[in-house]
């Protein structure tokens, strides 16, 4: 596929999803700004693929700064990261990232700028090359949850789009196709920017895997008639008590899940787990502009005009409807996510 995120010739080129599937056109950032509303704009979205795309904004940012002092530019890269991690404010792959690149320059102080810009790209090119092997590894894990010839539910877009190649959620489905194991997935449309519709119809149809889409409203139907076998889907944040954060909508899946008594997983790189967050409730909500619900894709308006409109990006789904979350280490339990990461992070 097309990667979703690059460092290519001192620039970070994107594949601007905000136009697939019509359009497939790669965007040049030539500076921090660029790359803070591509993200903003949901050119590049996906909690991983945002967190690589930030490390790489950072990066870039540094090549602009031309300070020789290095506490002055140690503040300028400060002031880069705070800039970017305003932009979205539920996704904790950003933060974590932006973290790694901080220490980048804590940790390097000694050495002249020039050393310190150089490492920086170093560091998110291992952060995107990380993703990547972490996905591969997600699969492998969760792929064994998938026997052949079943169907999965997926919702949103948790695919090699919303990452740094492979997919999370997509990349179990995925690993499992792989294996020679016959898949069909069923993807929510994902209202209101259509992620489900656009992007993980599109990627799967790219890799040949079978897909069905449907609205959001006809996942009740499809599993009372017993339609679903599983559902997998993605996180934006993982709180310490196993709450999970992703795009709105995910809770109503899972709550329909345990009434109809399918198992429903979730699929996230450790990034994404967020062991200062005790709950799901201390998670930050991102409200995105109304006139996402009111258009379709900017364009049509499907609604009246000045309508009062709500619109939370993310919902979360408490731990306890969640059957288990496939990580690169394994599939654990709600209850044993903050303890495995924690016991990781001592080792």
């Amino acid at each position: 596929m097309i990667p979703t995120v690059e460092w290519k010739e001192g620039r970070v080129w994107l594949l601007d999803q905000s136009r697939l599937p019509g359009h497939t056109e790669l965007i040049e950032c030539a500076d921090v700004d660029a790359v803070a509303s591509a993200i903003q704009e949901l050119k590049v979205r996906g909690a991983p693929a945002i967190g690589v795309t930030a490390a790489m904004g950072v990066a870039l940012g540094a090549q602009s700064v031309f300070e020789t002092d290095v506490p002055a530019f140690e503040r300028k890269i400060l002031a880069i990261c705070d800039q970017l991690a305003a932009t979205r404010p539920t996704a904790v792959n950003l933060f974590w990232a932006l973290t790694r690149m901080k220490a980048v320059v804590r940790e390097n102080r000694a050495c002249t700028v020039a050393e310190i810009q150089s490492r920086l790209v170093q560091e998110a090119l291992a952060i995107q090359q990380q993703d990547i092997a972490m996905c591969k590894a997600m699969g492998q894990q969760g792929a064994v949850l998938i026997k052949d010839g079943q169907n999965v539910l997926t919702h949103c877009n948790a695919g090699a789009l919303a990452t740094a190649g492979y997919g999370t959620a997509l990349g179990v489905i995925r690993a499992a196709s792989e294996q020679g194991k016959q898949v069909h997935v069923f993807a929510n449309e994902t209202r209101p920017v259509l992620q489900g519709a656009r992007l993980t119809a599109w990627e799967l149809m790219e890799d040949g895997i079978p897909v069905t889409l449907i609205t959001d409203s006809m996942a009740a139907v499809v599993m009372r008639q017993g339609k679903i076998d599983l559902c997998v889907v993605g996180a934006d944040r993982i709180a310490a008590n196993g709450d999970v954060a992703n795009k709105i909508g995910t809770y109503g899946v899972a709550v329909l899940a345990k009434v109809h008594d399918v198992p429903f997983y979730v699929a996230a790189p450790s990034s994404t787990i967020d062991v200062s967050m005790p709950s799901g409730s201390a998670i930050p909500i991102e409200e995105r502009p109304g006139h996402e619900v009111t258009t379709i894709n900017g364009e049509a308006c499907i609604a009246p005009k000045n309508v009062d409109v709500y619109n939370p990006a993310f919902d979360v789904t408490p731990a306890e409807y969640v059957t288990g979350i496939i990580t690169e280490q394994g599939i654990v339990s709600p209850e044993q996510i903050a303890t495995r990461l924690r016991a990781r992070r001592t080792a």
